[in-house]
């Protein structure tokens, strides 16, 4: 059983996080998004792996290389363009024979689902998920254990069961995929390759996700996917750790790292290699700090993700935020979290205002930006990688 996993896109949405990287290599927990899924379907018992790369991709093989370090076989597909699932899926033809799992390379999802999906024999297995608004979805239509027909965001919806984009295939989908037109969005799409498979006669089947899952879309869907990791994980600490600091909870903190006097930490919380914190800082649950970051004096950080490098320096808040990698906040820089309304907090993606459906959602910061001192940041702000800050400057 071979697993072919999508990973060519940037992910737009992401922007500006994803201006050196694909989606897949942003970090949660202090991992690729894409090594998690990796990791699940290890445990799974999934040993040779398809990765299907183009945006950024050397960092993807960098990275991952040939699979070695996880005890995998892994081969390398470039998709010069991203012109949908169904091409991108057609990549793997030649890659791989008799039954295979796709997998996307930002949906988060157990091995115990993988497992299951791995003994199912049907000719094709869609992975669902029962949802309260199926009208957002696209939807199966079933009969029994046999899905009939897909449906995208149907006004009367046929089941609550919305497709979650991981699926069983023989090879036989090859040949539905190379007959596949474009569909309104202009792109190749696998669901009417699936639904020409169905019509052919062949034995479409689906299973209800009943584990956990999490489709890591936009920015602040990093935040639910690392809070949920950093809950799962033991307390490690191979920090060096001075007598005057406080660690509560679970937490883990890697070698080279200094914790110094009056730092205190609850834990779920997750700090890298080489890192230098406090003294006198509070880090609060659901923090991952990557490696090479420095927290300094009275620095509050809660529920956010710094990435490496970053300096966060004295006097600064960070709460319910993505902090890119290289970043370095002047003293007494402050990132609101919270709107005084208590109102959902509204982003920009890709030009538009979107609900994020938050009450507390701080900055989406890219790499290499820079803070001068006195800055207030507020609520959903997206600041773009090299940009900074002037003295005292209110940013929104």
């Amino acid at each position: 059983m071979k697993a072919v996993i999508l990973a060519a896109g940037e992910g737009t949405r992401m922007r500006p996080l994803t201006s050196a990287r694909p989606k897949v290599m942003l970090p949660i927990a202090n991992k690729p998004i894409l090594e998690h899924i990796l990791n699940s379907a290890v445990e799974a018992g999934i040993r040779e792996f398809v990765f299907i790369t183009g945006y950024f991709e050397d960092s993807i093989k960098e990275h991952f290389g040939n699979g070695s370090a996880w005890g995998v076989k892994i081969t390398y597909v470039h998709q010069s363009e991203q012109l949908g699932t169904a091409h991108a899926i057609g990549c793997a033809l030649n890659h791989v024979s008799g039954r295979f799992i796709i997998l996307n390379g930002d949906v988060l999802i157990s091995s115990c689902h993988l497992k299951t999906l791995t003994e199912r024999r049907e000719d094709a297995v869609i992975t669902v998920k029962e949802v309260d608004n199926p009208s957002e979805f696209g939807v199966i239509e079933t009969e029994g254990k046999k899905v009939l027909r897909i449906v995208e965001k149907p006004d009367v919806p046929p089941t609550n069961l919305a497709n979650a984009g991981i699926y069983l295939f023989n090879e036989s989908i090859f040949g539905f995929i190379e007959r596949t037109t474009l569909s309104v969005r202009n792109e190749y799409e696998i669901t009417d390759s699936l639904q020409m498979m169905i019509e052919s006669g062949a034995d479409v089947g689906y299973e209800i996700l009943e584990h956990e899952w999490i489709d890591v879309g936009r920015p602040w869907d990093l935040l639910d996917a690392n809070s949920m990791l950093l809950y799962s994980l033991k307390g490690d600490c191979e920090a060096v750790v001075e007598p005057n600091a406080t660690l509560i909870g679970e937490v883990i903190a890697g070698e080279g790292t200094l914790i110094r006097n009056g730092a205190y930490i609850i834990g779920p919380v997750l700090i890298g290699r080489n890192c230098d914190i406090g003294p006198n800082c509070f880090i609060r649950p659901s923090t991952s700090i990557g490696n090479g970051v420095r927290i300094g004096n009275a620095v509050e950080v809660k529920n956010s993700i710094v990435m490496d490098g970053t300096h966060i320096g004295h006097l600064s808040y960070v709460g319910d935020s993505v902090i890119g990698q290289g970043c370095n906040f002047g003293a007494g820089t402050k990132v609101a979290n919270l709107r005084h309304d208590g109102k959902n907090i509204k982003v920009m993606i890709k030009g538009k205002r979107i609900d994020s459906g938050r009450r507390k959602l701080g900055v989406i910061m890219g790499d290499d930006v820079h803070t001068a001192i006195n800055t207030s940041i507020n609520v959903g702000t997206v600041m773009e990688s090299g940009s900074s800050t002037k003295p005292g400057e209110v940013v929104r």
